[in-house]
Parts: structure tokens; C-alpha cells; sequence
């Protein structure tokens, strides 16, 4: 099906209005009109080439929440006119042990990237969010709960997830003692995820700046890195700290705020990270560990928690043809705390009107 979007055609061009063909529907696929797409850091890293596998055109956005408009003959998940969402993913192997308990993100064959990606069935590249449709196979679209804020869901299948999954994995509820490492669009959303599941909140950053907005958010606390008494009184006392930041940097001043048997999660920066010292590791029994995003079934979890627990992201809307702009703003850390972009303002290029 013919669609438009706005596209990266190449690492150091603006993205610019851009006409594509979306692979055509199978029986088992929903066809979505996008009404809101969230705008990720991973967005502006493809975009920009920053990992080095972009192939150019490319389409990012993989926050997206849409409109049904048309299903496969063999859909029975989801109907003509329910608001969904669409996340990080939309295919895997479907067979292997991971995808059989829901870590679809996991899956022993890869799984397929909403863009970026390549088609499992016909080889074709797959496209992301920020375009006017999207066509995705049953099991990858996710029901966005009654209630739920469509203008501002979106964040919560990427940043919303992959903040979620950790706290979830590690079992954190009333009592937890739960550290969060920066306050973007993933620490953010991990402090007001935390304090409704009841945990008690540390926000930690080098400087005193954003005290007074995390405590707005949830966090209880707020422990300056820079400041070598507050780190050494802080010394044992977190079950989980999870870090947020999405660039290198040296994780050694925080191992040891772990008590014994506590992790340190990543969930920022893909690629590396300064050289660690295992001493604090070896004596405190502590650990270091990733996640990445999270399976569809937790995906689902995350939207039905924030629908019962009325938890929304912090986000400025913007226009499509403002994209740029906010590009160049999310590189600077000036936006609180998501992107998100209305797609009724993407229109047709002006090739392709009749």
C-alpha cells in the first residue's frame, strides 16, 4: 500500500517529506493509521548513522498509537476502529524457547525491528512510525487500554517498557529500595514507575539541578554523584539501581551503593561503557546486568499498569515538519522528558497530490 512519511535520506541531511510502499496485508495483519509518534533517542541514532548499520532512505518511530482501519482474514485480536500500539518490534521467530514464553525480544533468531529491520517473510526493509500507516501481523499490535491517554501513550512501549521490564525482573514492590541513574525519557518514566509499584525512589545525577522536579515525579530522594560524603553514606542501601544514560560513562561510583545481592541494570547506553573495577562486585555479592525493551506480553502489562495506576509520561507535542528541530533539542537533553508527534500533521507531499 502507497503511504508517505518523513524520512532520513542520508547521516548528515534533515529529515524531508518522503513517499513509500508498505508491503502489502496478509491474512494475519492490521492495517493502522498512526495518530501519535513518540521520538526516541534510537531514533536520532539511526537517523544519524551513530551505531553505523543505517541504510538510507530509513523511516525511525517505534512509539506509535493508531487507529485500526483494516485486518487479514484471519485477525481475531483486534477490529476495525480500536485504538492500538505498535512498539519496538513487530515479528520473531514465534517458535524458539523465548518467543514461546513472551521475551519475544529475545528471540534465539532475532527479532524484527519496527524499522530498520528486515521483513521475516518477504525481505523487504520494515518502516517505522513517523508515516501515515503502518501494517503489522496480529500478535505484535497492542490494545491500548480504556482510558489511556492516545496523545501521550506512545512513550510508554519504549521508554515506558524498558523501564518496566527491569523493575518487574527484580521483583521490586512496597519496600524496595530502588536508585534511577539520569532523568530523561527512560529515568523519568522508571521513577514514576517505581513509586507506583510502592518502591521507595533515589534519583542520582552529578548535579542538584532536577531535585525539585523528581521529587514532582515520585522519587522520594535525590543523591548528587558528585558529592563523595552523600556517595558514601548512600553505601549498601539499593536493592536495584537502573541506569538510564545513554551514552558512555563510568558505572564504578555507584556498585558499591548496592546492598549485598543488588543490581545494577542497564538500560541507556548500547555500546560501551568505561572500564569497571570488580572489587565492590566480588565483595557485596552485587551484580551488573542489561535489558532491553520488553517482550509483547509485558509490553501489554505496561500500558494496562499505567491505565490503572494513571501513569502518563511528561511530553511536549510537536508538529511533523518540527522534527528536525527536535532532534537537535533531544541532543541537547532540552525536552521534558518526550517528543511526541502529532501525525494528523503530516500531510502529502506535494508530489504525490493528484
Amino acid at each position: 500500500m502507497k503511504t508517505y512519511a518523513f524520512a532520513a535520506t542520508s547521516a548528515d541531511e534533515p529529515l524531508e517529506p518522503f513517499s513509500f510502499e508498505r508491503r502489502a496485508p496478509r491474512a494475519n495483519d492490521v492495517v493502522i493509521e498512526i495518530l501519535y509518534c513518540g521520538v526516541c533517542h534510537s531514533d536520532l541514532h539511526t537517523a544519524r548513522n551513530d551505531w553505523g548499520w543505517t541504510n538510507y532512505p530509513i523511516v525511525v518511530g517505534h512509539e506509535i498509537v493508531g487507529r485500526v482501519i483494516d485486518v487479514g482474514l484471519d485477525v481475531t485480536r483486534h477490529k476495525v476502529g480500536d485504538h492500538v500500539a505498535v512498539g519496538t518490534m513487530v515479528d520473531s521467530c514465534q517458535h524458539c524457547d523465548q518467543c514461546r514464553k513472551g521475551e519475544e525480544q529475545l528471540c534465539r533468531e532475532g527479532n524484527t525491528q519496527t524499522f530498520a529491520g528486515v521483513d521475516r517473510i518477504s525481505g523487504e526493509p520494515t518502516w517505522g512510525g513517523y508515516s501515515k500507516h503502518i501494517v503489522v501481523r496480529q500478535e505484535f499490535v497492542l490494545q491500548v487500554p480504556e482510558g489511556l491517554d492516545l496523545a501521550k501513550a506512545g512513550p510508554l512501549l519504549c521508554a515506558g517498557a524498558t523501564t518496566y521490564s527491569p523493575l518487574r525482573t527484580w521483583n521490586i514492590g512496597p519496600g524496595s529500595r530502588v536508585g534511577v541513574i539520569g532523568m530523561g525519557g527512560l529515568g523519568h518514566m522508571a521513577i514514576k514507575l517505581a513509586a507506583a509499584m510502592g518502591a521507595r525512589v533515589t534519583v542520582m545525577s552529578r548535579t542538584p539541578e532536577k531535585a525539585a522536579d523528581a521529587r514532582e515525579l515520585g522519587a522520594d530522594t535525590f543523591l548528587v554523584s558528585s558529592d563523595p560524603k552523600a556517595m558514601e553514606e548512600a553505601a549498601s542501601t539499593f536493592d536495584l539501581i537502573i541506569d538510564t544514560v545513554p551514552a558512555k560513562h563510568e558505572i564504578d561510583p555507584y556498585i558499591p551503593l548496592l546492598d549485598v545481592d543488588g543490581t545494577l541494570c542497564v538500560v541507556g547506553q548500547i555500546g560501551p561503557l568505561a572500564e569497571m573495577n570488580s572489587i565492590p562486585l566480588l565483595l557485596g555479592r552485587r551484580r551488573v546486568a542489561g535489558s532491553a525493551i520488553a517482550g509483547i506480553a509485558q509490553t501489554q502489562e505496561t500500558l494496562d499498569f499505567c491505565a490503572r495506576k494513571n501513569i502518563l509520561p511528561e511530553v511536549e507535542m510537536i508538529r511533523m515538519d518540527q522534527i528536525n528541530e527536535a532532534f537537535e533539542r533531544l541532543e541537547r537533553s532540552d525536552v521534558r522528558y518526550r517528543f511526541v508527534i502529532d501525525m494528523a500533521t503530516l500531510t502529502k507531499p506535494q508530489s504525490d497530490a493528484v
